[in-house]
C-alpha cells in the first residue's frame, strides 16, 4: 500500500543522532524527505570512540559535501605492524599504492566528536529535518501504513508522532530492536579489553613506536593505534581475575601504559573497558521497522571497521529508502538491506575474528607456532597484507542474478579532468544509478542501448591521452585498468558505488539492462 506523505507527522523517524544515524538523516534530508531524528543524549559524547574510516566512507562524505568540513580531523593510517611472542616482526597490514581506486587515502584515523558535530550539522541544514535532543523513544506500533512511535522528553511529557518508516540507530542496546522483538545471533567472540586514549606530550611523541602496532604477546596482547595529532591509544586484553572497573582506574592504567609512557607524558583522555563482542541481528528489518549500525552489528575492533560498518549500512538503506518513499520502487525493494548487509557483515566480521583470536593466543607455545605459520606466509619474511583485501563485496541482494566479473564490488572513482585540472568522478556525473562505459573502442551500440532507458545515465570514459571524442577523459587510468583487469566494456553501478552487474558486449548490457529496469520498478527478486 502505498501512503501519501500528508497521512503521517513524518517519512521517517530515525531514533539514535551517532554517527550512522546523522549520516541516515543527512542522506534522507538532503532528498527532500520529512525526518524526525531524536537521541536521549543532549550532546555529543566528547570522548573519542571510533577512531578509523576508510576511502568507502570518505567518498560519501565527498558525495554529501562534509569532506573539507571534517579534513581537519581526519589523517592517513599508518601501517599496522604485528610483533610475535619475542617481539619479532611478523606481519604489517598497510595501505595499496597509488593512484588510490577511489580517489581517496584508503584508510584513515579521525576524532570523533567534532567529525561527529559536522554530520550533525550537515544534517540539520535541510530543511525537511527536525532534530530532538533528549528524547527517547518508549514504544512502537506497527499499521499496515505506518508506525506510531511514543516519545518522552527530558521532563517526562509523553506524545506520539507517526512515521511511515522507523530507523533505529541507537547503539548496541538498541530500544528499536527490543521492541520489534529482532533477536541477536552470536558470532562467538567475547573478551575483555581496556581501552586508554591519551593526548600525548610533543616530547613523548618519540617515544612510541611511529607505526601502528598489535603486540601479539601471549602473557598480555595489546594494540596501538596512532591517531590525529599527538592522540594515541592502547586497547588491552584484561586477564582472568582482573575486575574491568579496577583497571580503569588511573594508577592501574598507567602501570599498564608503563612499557611506553609515564603519567608526566601526556593526558587520559579516556579509560574504559569493554568485551569485545561479534554478534549480527537475525533480521534488520521487521516491517516499517529498520535498524542499522551498532543496534544491527557489533564486532572486534581489530582493523576499525565498526563505524565504517554503520555508515555503509545507512548508505545501503537511504537509496533504496529514498525510491520507496518517492513510489519509484515498491517496498520490496527495502528487502534487499537484510540480504547485502547481513552476509558483508558476517563475512568481514569473520576475518576480524580470525585476526582476533591470532593476536588474543594466550598460550605460549600455541602463539610461537602462529608466529611460524605467518613467517612463513611470507616466504620466511613478514607478510604484508592491505587493509583493502580484507574487506568483502556483496554477494546477495539488489545485484544482477548473473554472476559476473566485479559484481558486488565498489566503482572505482577516477579523476576526470576539466581542463588542467582534475575532479573526481562522483563530481562530474553526480549520484544515483549511473552506467559507465569503456570508451577506448566504438561505443555507439552499447550507448544507443543506454539511451532508451533515460533514468539510467550513462558515462563513456577514456584515458586523457586516448584521443577518443565524446568522451570524459580520466587522469590516471584507474577505470581503464579496472575495465582490463575485469574483461568488461560497460557496468552498471547503484548510488553507494557498487557494481549491480557489468557487460562484456552489447547483448549483455542489454539484458543487464533490462534486468535492473524491471527489478527497480517491481519485478524484484532477492538473490541469495
Amino acid at each position: 500500500m502505498t501512503m501519501s506523505p500528508a497521512t503521517t507527522d513524518y517519512d521517517v523517524l530515525v531514533v539514535g543522532f551517532g554517527p550512522t544515524g546523522a549520516v541516515a538523516t543527512g542522506l534522507l534530508g538532503r532528498n527532500g524527505h520529512r525526518t524526525l531524528v531524536i537521541d536521549r543524549l543532549t550532546d555529543i559524547y566528547d570522548k573519542p570512540r571510533a577512531i578509523a574510516l576508510d576511502h568507502e566512507i570518505f567518498r560519501h562524505f565527498d558525495n554529501m559535501g562534509v569532506a573539507e568540513a571534517i579534513a581537519a580531523y581526519v589523517e592517513p593510517f599508518t601501517a599496522s605492524e604485528h610483533f610475535g611472542t619475542d617481539g619479532q616482526l611478523i606481519r604489517r597490514i598497510d595501505m595499496i599504492a597509488k593512484p588510490y581506486p577511489l580517489g581517496y587515502t584508503p584508510s584513515m584515523v579521525f576524532s570523533q566528536p567534532p567529525v561527529e558535530a559536522e554530520l550533525r550539522r550537515h544534517a540539520t541544514g535541510f530543511a525537511s529535518v527536525q532534530a530532538e535532543l533528549g528524547v527517547e523513544l518508549t514504544g512502537l506500533v506497527q499499521r499496515s501504513d505506518r508506525v506510531e512511535a511514543t516519545l518522552k522528553d527530558a521532563g517526562g511529557q509523553l506524545r506520539r508522532v507517526t512515521a511511515r518508516y522507523v530507523l533505529g540507530c541507537d547503539g548496541a542496546s538498541s530500544m528499536v530492536r527490543q521492541i520489534a522483538g529482532i533477536a541477536l545471533e552470536d558470532l562467538i567472540f567475547d573478551e575483555p579489553w581496556l581501552v586508554v586514549d591519551v593526548r600525548v606530550n610533543q616530547a613523548a611523541l618519540a617515544k612510541l613506536p611511529q607505526n601502528s602496532a598489535q603486540f601479539c604477546n601471549p602473557a598480555r596482547p595489546v594494540s596501538f593505534l596512532i591517531g590525529p595529532k599527538n592522540h594515541r591509544r592502547w586497547e588491552i586484553m584484561l586477564l582472568p581475575g582482573e575486575d574491568p572497573r579496577q583497571m580503569e582506574r588511573p594508577e592501574n592504567v598507567w602501570k599498564l601504559l608503563g612499557p611506553w609512557l609515564a603519567p608526566e607524558d601526556g593526558e587520559l583522555w579516556r579509560a574504559a573497558s569493554y568485551r569485545f563482542h561479534a554478534l549480527v541481528a537475525s533480521e534488520w528489518r521487521n516491517g516499517r521497522i529498520i535498524i542499522a549500525g551498532d543496534a544491527a552489528h557489533q564486532q572486534p575492533p581489530f582493523i576499525g571497521q565498526g563505524m565504517c560498518q554503520g555508515l555503509r549500512d545507512a548508505t545501503n538503506l537511504a537509496w533504496k529508502l529514498d525510491r520507496v518513499l518517492k513510489g519509484a520502487s515498491p517496498d520490496s525493494l527495502l528487502d534487499s538491506y537484510t540480504a547485502e548487509r547481513k552476509q558483508h557483515v558476517i563475512e568481514l566480521t569473520g576475518k576480524i575474528k580470525a585476526i582476533g583470536q591470532s593476536i588474543c593466543e594466550r598460550d605460549p607455545a600455541a602463539a610461537r607456532q602462529r608466529d611460524a605459520r605467518i613467517l612463513a606466509e611470507g616466504g620466511g619474511k613478514p607478510l604484508t597484507l592491505t587493509r583493502q583485501e580484507i574487506i568483502p563485496p556483496l554477494r546477495a541482494g539488489f545485484l544482477s542474478e548473473r554472476d559476473g566479473a566485479a559484481r558486488g564490488t565498489l566503482f572505482p572513482q577516477p579523476r576526470i579532468m576539466n581542463g588542467r585540472e582534475a575532479r573526481p568522478l562522483d563530481q562530474v556525473t553526480g549520484l544515483g544509478l549511473r552506467v559507465f562505459i569503456d570508451g577506448r573502442n566504438d561505443t555507439s551500440a552499447l550507448a544507443a542501448l543506454c539511451a532508451a532507458y533515460p533514468d539510467l545515465p550513462a558515462a563513456t570514459i577514456a584515458p586523457a591521452d586516448s584521443g577518443q571524442p565524446g568522451t570524459l577523459k580520466e587522469a590516471d587510468g584507474v577505470l581503464a585498468g579496472w575495465f582490463d583487469r575485469h574483461g568488461v566494456l560497460a557496468a552498471i553501478v547503484r548510488p553507494d558505488h557498487y557494481v549491480f552487474g557489468t557487460a562484456r558486449n552489447a547483448d549483455e548490457l542489454d539484458r543487464l539492462l533490462r534486468e535492473v529496469s524491471s527489478r527497480l520498478h517491481g519485478h524484484i527478486t532477492i538473490r541469495i
